[in-house]
């Protein structure tokens, strides 16, 4: 049966019909832009239960709201198998994710019924009316969303929002101001390898899609393929090459942990390829000791080093890396006049661009200011135990004489604990006169980005979003980096506990040996 045609001379309504478990919804059809599958979605970190995460529609970031959740609703098992996300108009468009999306309904405006007076209107509904089709057999209900987003989402006033930059967005602590004293270290073939961070742009994966290029007849020696070949960066190629070969190491075959280091070496940005990242490093002069006559005396891959770190104890040495002498001038010889006129039209890097250090958490990517990081180091093996603190803290360590808490960032998102064995991270964290150690499930790459390309986190969720300072759109990766503001990332409670641990730090870092227990993996 067709549905009612509107009396004549009279405009009719329109409505989106969807599904909410076995109950029928509508929408108008002017409020609704579009219909999409549910996007990946990037989690934001204790938002309410209404809003699914962050998701990336075209290039654009897109919060994606649950209409289950809206409506008090469980979630489904397999929430997204057959769900579709309605995108809502508006300056900041929503998307409201519905277990199944219907048909474009016409009716006359006398078939529109006052919901209250019908009684359809269910607990914890925001309904403006209601409407019969399908012959009559089902009713619509006419979801009233604005206000219904509004009370879910309970938007607070909160300050205008400082513009994402590379520094911490707390006033600068002498840590942060001294940024370029860092190390980016790394590993080829077990040993440990750094790199000044001013000579790093980013440090990416290794892509599956490399391109080798074809090696002349003085290339084919048993030193290795020193050109691994090139990678699509940024929209243009970039020579990609082994440090195992440069050091003269044995190769290896490619694997998942592979990273990509960019470096630009005069003109042209260049692809150092290693086995993996290990660290960020605060570079203390006083830890620097030059290379050995011994070893600066030969021809080898010893010659490359430009100094020897002692880290943490003392007894883990870094050998720190020169772009400048790292590079025969045979390899030099293979960055054709090509390549340094592409790298001659390229893009100049703007003095804006920001910095962050991408690291994972439950399956989510995240981003931290890169100057607001001392450094990066594993989980060490035992934590000292603080009595009567929460439970998000695992405890404290001695970190070159000063005592450092650890934040168990998986229980201060809510999140279940890993699994045992995985490689967990500590971040050493600084904001204003704060520092923490925040422990996350891995470290993964170092981004750059100019301010153009990260987006305003949305306003939708309020309090939650305050943490997320914006996002990192990398759509033709599929990825969402939610980047983190390191003031708000510790909430009230922590900075109390971080100023009590400074006022106490002398007297609770000589506590029992008895007292420390093995770090949860």
């Amino acid at each position: 049966m067709s549905e009612p045609r509107p009396a004549a001379g009279r405009a009719p309504l329109r409505f989106l019909t969807f599904r909410v478990e076995a109950g029928h919804y509508a929408l108008p059809a002017d409020e609704v832009a579009e219909v999409v599958r549910v996007p990946a979605l990037a989690r934001l970190p204790q938002a309410p239960p209404g809003l699914l995460g962050i998701g990336n529609l075209r290039g654009a970031a897109l919060p994606v709201a649950s209409a289950r959740a809206l409506l008090g609703r469980a979630e489904a098992a397999a929430p997204f198998a057959t769900a579709r996300a309605i995108v809502l108009r508006g300056e900041s468009p929503v998307a409201l994710a519905v277990d199944g999306v219907g048909e474009l309904v016409a009716i006359d405006p006398d078939q529109l019924e006052d919901a209250q007076a019908s009684a359809l209107v269910r607990p914890g509904e925001r309904i403006s009316g209601a409407f019969r089709f399908h012959g009559g057999r089902d009713v619509a209900r006419v979801l009233d969303i604005v206000p219904l987003l509004a009370t879910a989402f309970a938007p607070r006033a909160r300050p205008a929002r400082r513009p994402v930059t590379g520094a911490a967005s707390a006033p600068a602590a002498p840590a942060i101001e001294a940024s370029a004293g860092k190390l980016i270290s790394f590993e080829a073939d077990g040993q440990e390898y750094a790199l000044p961070i001013e000579q790093v742009r980013e440090v990416v994966p290794l892509p599956d899609a490399v391109t080798t290029l074809p090696l002349g007849e003085a290339r084919a020696s048993p030193t290795e393929a020193v050109a691994r070949g090139v990678m699509v960066y940024r929209d243009r190629l970039l020579p990609l090459f082994a440090l195992r070969a440069l050091l003269g190491l044995p190769p290896a075959a490619a694997t998942r942990t592979a990273k990509v280091v960019v470096v630009k070496l005069g003109p042209l940005w260049v692809g150092l390829v290693v086995d993996r990242i290990t660290a960020v490093l605060p570079l203390d002069p006083a830890r620097v000791e030059p290379i050995p006559p011994a070893l600066a005396a030969r021809v080898g891959g010893e010659a490359r080093l430009k100094a020897i770190f002692r880290a943490g104890d003392g007894r883990r040495l870094v050998s720190i890396l020169d772009c400048h002498t790292l590079f025969r001038e045979e390899v030099m010889q293979h960055l054709d006049t090509h390549d340094a006129a592409e790298a001659a039209t390229a893009p100049v890097e703007g003095e804006d661009d920001a910095s962050f250090l991408v690291f994972s958490l439950g399956g989510d990517e995240y981003g931290l200011p890169i100057a607001a990081v001392d450094e990066v180091m594993k989980v060490p093996d035992t934590l000292t135990r603080i009595p009567k603190t929460p439970a998000f803290l695992e405890g404290v360590i001695n970190l070159r004489g000063a005592v450092l808490p650890v934040i168990d960032q998986r229980r201060r998102f809510d999140l279940p604990p890993l699994t045992q064995g995985a490689r967990r991270r500590l971040i050493v964290l600084r904001s204003g006169p704060h520092r923490a150690g925040i422990v996350v499930d891995g470290v993964s790459e170092i981004l750059r980005r100019p301010q153009d390309d990260i987006a305003p986190a949305p306003d939708l969720a309020g309090e939650p979003t305050r943490l997320v300072s914006g996002i990192l759109n990398l759509e033709q990766a599929g990825r969402l980096i939610l980047l983190l503001d390191p003031a708000e990332l510790l909430t009230r409670t922590e900075r109390g506990l971080l100023d009590a641990f400074a006022k106490a730090g002398a007297r609770t870092a000589t506590r029992p040996a008895g007292k420390a227990r093995p770090a949860r993996a």
